[in-house]
């Protein structure tokens, strides 16, 4: 038997929002949902070198992108690799190295001068009501000159996002349990941190790079910490209810697992 995590992370809460039944698939069985793609390639090799370029700006290596896109995609699985689209992994990869150069500036006109204080930094924080953690990965921390903490999470994507997308309680949910965990994992006032998306297009024409904030007040924390809380209550009580409004974007849809 499977022992049950011990944890819970945001690609977590969003599959469970999207259908409990494919998060039991997924995160009970341990069954294989969605195995990656040319866009998650793409999105972990560039993800990489955002790391890398802020940790160490001095690395001016040109081909670090390259190296780690060809990387990402050698590890996909065969059955994904042979339907891979040879068109859009070219194009992707002069999007990526374009993109590279663009990625320091964009932070030092957002922010002006900063210290980083973290990157890829890992929360692994108490859920009180619950026996279970909350477990994240903050892709870039900075510190400005009038103290306030900036946390960032780096999204790929082609042209950018609509207002529904970057308004969307899912999607800024991620942003809001960040600043809280990170806020209890250093005991600093979330007064003092502000949270921003940080898009990475490949097919815009300008603006490439577009930093936006997101706010998180008292209300919309204790919306989305009753939102987590009412998630693990329901996977710890085996309420594995369809969606069948997901079914046909479903990796399990019409296999044995899911009739």
């Amino acid at each position: 038997m499977v022992p049950p995590r011990k944890h819970i992370s945001f690609s977590e809460i969003k599959d469970w929002d999207k259908c409990a039944f494919y998060h039991k698939l997924v995160y009970i069985d341990r069954l294989s949902g969605f195995e990656g793609n040319e866009y998650t390639a793409f999105g972990s090799a560039l993800h990489h070198v955002c790391e890398v370029k802020v940790a160490n700006p001095k690395n001016d290596k040109d081909t670090l992108f390259e190296e780690k896109f060809l990387e990402e995609l050698t590890s996909l699985p065969s059955n994904v690799k042979e339907n891979l689209n040879k068109k859009l992994v070219s194009d992707m990869r002069s999007q990526g190295k374009d993109l590279v150069p663009l990625i320091t500036p964009a932070l030092k006109e957002e922010f002006g001068d900063f210290e980083v204080i973290s990157v890829e930094e890992e929360l692994y924080e108490t859920l009180h009501n619950f026996d279970k953690k909350f477990k994240g990965f903050i892709d870039l921390v900075l510190k400005t000159s009038d103290g306030k903490y900036h946390v960032i999470d780096w999204k790929t994507c082609s042209w950018g996002w609509n207002q529904k997308r970057k308004n969307s309680p899912m999607t800024t949910y991620q942003l809001t349990y960040y600043k809280h965990f990170f806020a209890a994992k250093h005991d600093i006032n979330p007064d003092s941190i502000e949270t921003h998306f940080a898009l990475l297009k490949r097919t815009a024409k300008k603006n490439k790079i577009e930093i936006f904030r997101v706010t998180s007040g008292k209300r919309k924390t204790e919306n989305a910490l009753n939102f987590l809380e009412k998630v693990v209550y329901n996977v710890k009580n085996k309420n594995y209810i369809k969606n069948k409004t997901s079914c046909q974007r479903c990796n399990f849809y019409k296999t044995a697992h899911c009739t």
